[in-house]
């Protein structure tokens, strides 16, 4: 019966069973396909659309095509500057932290004690509160008529008085960084101790024969092991956090004087506060640029660091 269906196939048209072949897997996918091209593929068309129109809610009258002006405006603003070297510190602060303090809490949720399980889901947590209701509860928690903080590090002798630190230029980034690193930090440890689990004990034991120590183990197979994971969620992360503005939006508004305003929150202000979609644009074709070119720079440094060790 199977070397009859074979021939069969066999001696079937060629075009016909290989448009068959290719037109299947597409209509299944069809859904998912319409589904994102409606969701992603049209907005960023709209969106970039946008960026060369004058698209003022509160000036109807005034919509056409104004090339590369809002670029121009781009180049001259003093908030964009600002915003932008508040974005970098931001992003890498954030990542920096989230990162150090992930591979540290999966390093340790990697070995075997008491109670591991409740551990996890305890330290897995934060990860799943909105990031509105994170942003609204970490205010909370630096006022300084409600929150303990301020009083906190104010005996810790870090603050001179217990004031309000997001009203404080010189430390109002703080507050945010820190609601963001209590918010990301479950991301790198489920990511990292699930690499881990992977890394095959025969590893170390081979290690250990050659005479390798601990830290020899830990970059030699540890390491080698985890550089395509680290890779990745590294690029992920600081996408998404240069993309995230919304704790600085709930906690801060972007001030005090702009000081606490990064990319995404400048752009939610221009296109939902003053109501300028077309400069909102423009400043997100920005940041998606930058966003590629970090990208492209990432996955080379992944690649390199492969062939390291």
């Amino acid at each position: 019966m199977a070397g009859r269906a074979l021939r069969l196939a066999r001696q079937a048209p060629a075009g016909r069973r290989s448009f068959r072949s290719i037109a299947e897997p597409w209509t299944y996918l069809s859904p998912t396909l319409v589904l994102i091209a409606l969701l992603m593929l049209v907005p960023l068309i709209v969106g970039i659309g946008f960026a060369f129109q004058n698209v003022q809610i509160l000036n109807p009258f005034k919509r056409g095509f104004v090339g590369l002006a809002h670029f121009q405006a781009i180049a001259n603003d003093p908030i964009f500057w600002l915003a932008l070297v508040n974005t970098l510190w931001w992003t890498f602060a954030s990542l920096i932290l989230q990162f150090l303090l992930g591979l540290g809490l999966a390093l340790l949720l990697w070995r075997e004690f008491k109670g591991k399980r409740l551990v996890q889901a305890i330290v897995f947590l934060p990860w799943a509160v909105p990031s509105f209701l994170s942003g609204l509860t970490f205010a909370w928690l630096f006022n300084p008529v409600v929150g303990p903080f301020p009083h906190w590090l104010h005996a810790l002798g870090l603050l001179a008085s217990p004031d309000n630190i997001l009203a404080d230029p010189a430390l109002a980034m703080w507050g945010p960084i820190t609601a963001n690193v209590w918010w990301g930090i479950p991301f790198f440890a489920i990511t990292i101790l699930a690499a881990l689990q992977s890394i095959p004990n025969e590893m170390y034991e081979a290690a250990a024969i050659d005479g390798a120590g601990m830290l020899a183990r830990f970059r030699h197979v540890t390491l080698a092991y985890l550089v395509p994971t680290i890779a990745i969620t590294l690029l992920l992360r600081t996408i998404w956090i240069a993309n995230f503005g919304d704790l600085v939006v709930v906690m801060t508004g972007g001030g005090p004087a702009n000081q606490t305003q990064i990319l995404p929150s400048y752009i939610f202000t221009m296109a939902f506060r003053k109501l300028d979609f077309g400069y909102a644009s423009a400043l997100s074709m920005v940041l998606l640029a930058l966003l590629f070119l970090y990208a492209i720079l990432i996955l080379e440094m992944r690649r390199r660091l492969r062939s390291a060790f």
